[in-house]
């Protein structure tokens, strides 16, 4: 099968991979409808995380071809997404509903990579979550932006407590804050400040329910957001970028008592223990649990009530699959989807 495979940083290539088996009865084999680059896929592009002959990807939607003899969940043939981190499902971190950090838990960046013709899931039950029927072509992105992006987002906007009556803001205009933009939408938020400097992200955001756009940063953008909350700051803020700049104008723009919901991956993030004792907030973040909202969130974009997919702004076959790390490292696309 053809795959993408990182041989250093800056060198991405599309090349033949061993075609993937079952191996543990829990395993199922899926042929990808569609895949896509992660955000978090440029870190190892720019050497911030090493990538030594690595298999890339770990976003995925698509069908079943064949299943493990202890799978009961997903049978041959159906439709199915995947969260990023693989998980039984079953485990008491799992039932606590933070499949993230499952006792089995592996980074399907790591363990598979998912941009790639078709993928070995391993602990199928656990990890992957049926669609109603077969999609319509047109839901297939949206699919796709669940198993990652838009779980994130969601769980970025479910941790600092997005809801009725509350302000929130969101630090970043990736895919993933885009798609906290549309969870805290969803959620019921009654105000959402979208932090934003470029023209294209701004309309998404606003079309995704933004009501206020701030282009400002770092200090002047936690000014902006006290001087839009009448000098408390947002009751709810997600961060969802990872730089030591983001993180600190999130914890700045929280007020005293509101929630953070940190879900940028963060690499040098320094915060002084007493800036944080003093700032007041809650905290919770981390890799996101998006199996615990995939059922949810596949019934919503099924009933055509949300479209993650619009996030995706630049659609390339697999085998240009360097132009679109390129795409995104110089920020000429959001995010970009590969097919087949």
């Amino acid at each position: 099968m053809r795959g993408v495979v990182m041989y250093k940083a800056g060198d991405v290539r599309v090349e033949d991979r061993d075609d993937p088996k079952i191996i543990e009865p829990t395993d199922a084999v899926i042929r990808l409808t569609a895949t896509c680059i992660c955000g978090s896929d440029l870190w190892p592009y720019r050497g911030v995380e090493p990538a030594d002959h690595t298999n890339m990807g770990h976003e995925y939607a698509g069908v079943v071809e064949e299943v493990g003899s202890d799978v009961k969940n997903v049978k041959v043939g159906d439709f199915v997404v995947g969260s990023f981190v693989i998980s039984d499902n079953t485990c008491e971190i799992c039932r606590s509903g933070y499949q993230s950090g499952c006792v089995h838990r592996e980074f399907v960046a790591q363990a598979v990579g998912t941009q790639a013709e078709r993928a070995r899931i391993p602990h199928a039950d656990g990890t992957l979550v049926a669609t109603p029927g077969q999609p319509a072509p047109e839901l297939i992105p949206s699919l796709l932006a669940a198993s990652d992006v838009l779980g994130t987002g969601w769980y970025g906007a479910v941790a600092a407590e997005a809801g009725p009556g509350r302000t929130v803001a969101v630090v970043g205009d990736g895919a993933v804050g885009l798609m906290a933009v549309l969870a805290a939408k969803q959620l019921g938020a009654e105000r959402i400040i979208a932090m934003s400097r470029h023209p294209e992200r701004q309309e998404l955001a606003r079309f995704y329910g933004a009501t206020d756009i701030v282009e400002e940063r770092g200090d002047a953008g936690v000014a902006k957001i006290k001087e839009l909350t009448d000098g408390l700051g947002a009751h709810s803020v997600v961060e969802a970028v990872g730089t030591q700049e983001s993180t600190m104008q999130a914890i700045g723009a929280t007020r005293p008592g509101g929630h953070l919901g940190f879900v940028g991956v963060n690499y040098d993030v320094t915060i002084q223990g007493i800036d944080l004792f003093f700032a007041g907030i809650h905290v919770e973040g981390g890799p996101a649990p998006v199996r615990r909202f995939l059922p949810h969130l596949i019934q919503l974009i099924w009933d055509r009530e949300i479209d993650p997919g619009r996030v995706f702004d630049l659609t390339l076959p697999l085998e240009q699959a360097a132009e679109g790390y390129r795409a995104m490292d110089e920020r000429r696309a959001t995010k970009v989807l590969l097919t087949f």
